[in-house]
């Protein structure tokens, strides 16, 4: 942005002095009242060399601060800033930016810059914490001159608009893609074809082969070891659906467990669609908010990304009875449905078990949750005094009290997968893949 002027101001440097200039007129007074002269003329050369300096200090030419128009939850992102100070003498330079407060905790971020061979420049690190868009709305900027004691200062609009998608680091991570190459290639794609349901032929019989699939009739026929090979089921039907509502808001170093379940789902999204599987996306908190039409093809990848940016926070309680009463609705055949949620005590999750229990009947249902690191943390605490114990026997009650949940679960015929969320996206995929193989969808 070009620039004009900007105001002159006193450093904290001239205002000490200023200050210092008071009881120095006090001393005077008392010893040498006719001298008293002095103490104006020392506060009238300190003024004069506040505008002197802040003169020095140069005139705003043009600031340009850069910011990627998109970037992912969680990934840290650069705002470059380049500053043109006309025949400037300064000595510091302070910028500050107000912001989303997706973008920067409190809304606002600083950064001092750095003199180069032409300009001042340096390099604020960001990193969204939510997704949705983040404005950087206002600039302020201050530079003072070689002596310290005179400032100028700038205040802008800026209005830039920072688009936060969901994180898909996982998807574009090597060792998937590995995978993915390994099993185009047939690699991996023989092991699966092996552990499929349906016949699709005989092989000749190879070294590391499950020796149950041998063909003794055809065999004996040949005078020759074959096996069978059995084709996994494509065309099946992913739905992941997300609880939006206020438990899955919360944090978990520093990003909301939707975030974290929202990556792990897309990362295994786009593992089924490799697979020739077909994937939707459901979001619901008191009402069903979300809901797309099946992705059929890995190139149609970017609308499952697009509709989970749309993902809403909402500081409400998720209805269950009400969101997979009209998923199930919504299914006309079998499908493996995902549900990422999480609970505080089994009052609460009680019509969560009840409303997934109806399910199971039609559908492969699993439940995915987080681990609570810091129940665990406090309840593994060593109990130095009464508080920490008390504390440390309420977590554990909620433990065992989230052991319980899922326990019932688990008797209803649902999978469930509680995990630390790092691991969240790996044990997903693996579970995913397990129920593939045993063809429990079709």
């Amino acid at each position: 942005m070009s620039l004009g002027s900007a105001p002159m101001v006193p450093t904290a440097r001239a205002a000490g002095l200023l200050a210092l200039a008071a009881p120095v007129a006090l001393v005077i007074g008392a010893t040498r009242p006719e001298a008293w002269v002095v103490a104006p003329l020392f506060g009238l050369v300190v003024l004069a060399l506040i505008v002197v300096d802040a003169l020095l200090a140069g005139r705003l030419g043009d600031l340009r601060v850069a910011v990627p128009g998109d970037v992912e939850v969680g990934v840290p992102f650069d705002a470059a800033v380049t500053l043109d100070l006309s025949g400037a003498r300064a000595a510091r330079v302070e910028l500050a930016l107000e912001c989303d407060p997706r973008l920067a905790s409190g809304g606002r971020a600083g950064l001092s810059l750095t003199r180069g061979p032409e300009n001042w420049g340096g390099t604020l690190k960001l990193q969204a914490s939510r997704r949705g868009t983040g404005r950087i709305s206002r600039t302020w900027l201050r530079w003072t001159g070689p002596m310290g004691l005179g400032a100028r200062q700038f205040r802008g609009d800026l209005d830039k608009d920072v688009r936060v998608w969901p994180n898909i680091a996982a998807v574009r991570s090597p060792a998937l893609q590995t995978f993915l190459k390994d099993a185009q290639f047939g690699l991996i794609a023989r092991r699966i074809r092996g552990e499929g349901t349906q016949f699709e032929s005989l092989a000749e019989y190879q070294p590391g082969m499950d020796r149950r699939r041998i063909d003794w009739k055809s065999s004996a026929r040949h005078v020759h070891l074959y096996a069978k090979e059995y084709e996994t089921e494509r065309n099946n039907q992913i739905v992941f659906a997300f609880d939006c509502g206020q438990t899955m808001c919360e944090p978990i170093q520093g990003m909301p467990r939707l975030d974290r379940a929202v990556s792990a789902a897309l990362a295994t999204g786009y593992v089924a669609l490799k697979g020739g599987d077909r994937v939707s996306l459901f979001g619901f908190a008191a009402r069903p908010e979300v809901a797309t039409p099946f992705v059929t093809a890995s190139r149609d990848f970017h609308r499952l990304q697009r509709a989970a940016a749309g993902l809403e926070y909402r500081s409400e309680e998720p209805n269950f009875t009400l969101a997979l009463a009209t998923l199930a609705a919504r299914l006309q055949r079998r499908s493996l449905i995902v549900v990422f949620s999480d609970f505080t005590d089994p009052t609460s999750a009680q019509l969560m078990i009840e409303s997934i229990g109806r399910l199971v009947s039609r559908h492969v249902v699993l439940f995915v949750t987080m681990a609570d690191d810091e129940l665990e943390a406090i309840s593994g605490a060593a109990p130095e005094d009464l508080e920490t114990l008390s504390m440390a026997v309420s977590a554990d009650t909620l433990l065992r009290q989230r052991a319980l949940v899922t326990k019932k679960l688990q008797q209803l015929g649902v999978d469930v997968i509680e995990a630390p969320y790092h691991t969240i996206g790996t044990r997903l995929i693996d579970a995913y893949l397990e129920i593939k193989r045993s063809g429990a969808i079709g």
